[in-house]
């Protein structure tokens, strides 16, 4: 649709007059209708909105639904539609963000220090929080909804797939690098018998991980990959691969390398994209997993060139949808017990809406994957056999 510039006196319309134009045309070409009536259409609460959406791009337009300046019934909806229109090359980038992605190629922001902010401004935010929107085993990560009946269920048929694409056996045992609140090391502890170390950044995670595997073979410690030593007989990584940063990814495979135990195996999971790429969305940078990155499985094979054998990759990308709307469910269900305590305020309310949202919508759109990879040692002789149900 070519966008109109001139009314019909033959003069140049406002700059505002121009930004609505501009951005209601856009949305038209993704099927969104301003103040329409449709689940995915755009309800305008204040005209700064298109000025905004023009000028900042993917930062404008989740700030200003945080501030209440625009609703939809289905945002999940309407911003799959906006990432299958590719609407988000079509607008300005804010400056902040130009310079973010700058600094992101020059800069490390994963180092040691920097690892610490993520876990200080995401996951030790309460866990009251996590533990009202995930399941019963609080695990923060995509589920496999493959013959399951709710989000219990899909998680630990996720937990049970991973341990078998480790080929776990009693008495083994497992380092898990990032362990979260301890659900995978109590489940394979419990399941299969083995003896798990754990290793979290956050100190709210590990309190909870640390009570949560309380009798069972399992040490959660409060410690960095970076500082890992010994030797294991498996190794597994679930959601955390996404804070690592791709300047620290040889790293991150070399440590895996050393601790690993010459038969043995390495499972991946995470989230992954279709590009190289060295930053993260601004607005979920700015708000949520500040200095994060989705990798791509070329940066992944880069840094594990001469280092490690993939053996498997599955794409669990699909099933994150899905995971990510029972999260949302569960946190608008629980919005008011929370409601009022501490940072539980509206703006919090809006923002969580906008981030699970904004991430279903990825999935949905295929603009993100989840991948497993097995992974040996190049030493190893042993032959995989995959895992897929």
């Amino acid at each position: 649709m070519a966008i109109i510039v001139h009314d019909l006196n033959n003069t140049f319309p406002s700059k505002s007059g121009f930004h609505e134009q501009y951005i209601r045309e856009l949305l038209y070409k993704a099927d969104i209708q301003v103040n329409g009536s449709r689940p995915w259409d755009m309800y305008i609460n204040h005209k700064s909105v298109y000025k905004q959406l023009f000028q900042r791009g993917s930062l404008g337009l989740g700030e200003t639904y945080m501030e209440g300046l625009w609703d939809c019934q289905k945002p999940d909806e309407m911003l799959f539609r906006i990432l299958r229109a590719d609407l988000q090359s079509l607008v300005q980038k804010d400056p902040l963000s130009i310079l973010y992605g700058i600094k992101s190629k020059i800069i490390n922001l994963q180092t040691q220090t920097g690892a610490y902010v993520v876990a200080r401004n995401h996951y030790d935010i309460s866990n009251e929080l996590y533990s009202a929107m995930l399941d019963s085993r609080m695990i923060y990560s995509c589920a496999y909804w493959k013959n399951a009946k709710d989000l219990d269920s899909a998680q630990e048929n996720k937990l049970d797939l991973i341990c078998r694409k480790l080929k776990l056996e009693p008495g083994q045992s497992l380092l898990d690098i990032g362990c979260g609140w301890g659900g995978l090391a109590q489940f394979a502890a419990e399941r299969y018998d083995v003896n798990v170390v754990g290793i979290t950044i956050a100190k709210q995670q590990a309190l909870l991980a640390k009570a949560k595997c309380e009798g069972l073979p399992v040490e959660i410690r409060l410690e960095d990959y970076r500082n890992l030593n010994g030797k294991f007989d498996k190794i597994v990584s679930v959601g955390m691969f996404e804070h690592v940063g791709y300047k620290n990814y040889a790293e991150f495979m070399q440590i895996v390398r050393r601790t690993l135990k010459h038969d043995g195996l390495f499972l991946l999971h995470t989230i992954g994209g279709n590009q190289s790429v060295t930053r993260i969305d601004p607005w979920i940078n700015k708000y949520i997993f500040p200095n994060a990155m989705i990798p791509s499985l070329t940066q992944i094979g880069k840094a594990t060139e001469k280092v490690l054998i993939t053996e498997d990759v599955q794409n669990l990308g699909p099933h994150y949808d899905p995971t990510l709307m029972a999260w949302l469910q569960r946190f608008q269900q629980a919005w008011p017990m929370l409601k009022g305590k501490g940072i539980y305020n509206e703006d919090f309310y809006r923002m969580w809406v906008y981030y699970l949202s904004c991430c279903a919508a990825t999935f949905r759109a295929k603009e993100n994957n989840v991948w497993q990879m097995v992974m040996s040692l190049p030493a190893s002789l042993k032959t995989y056999e995959s895992i897929r149900e």
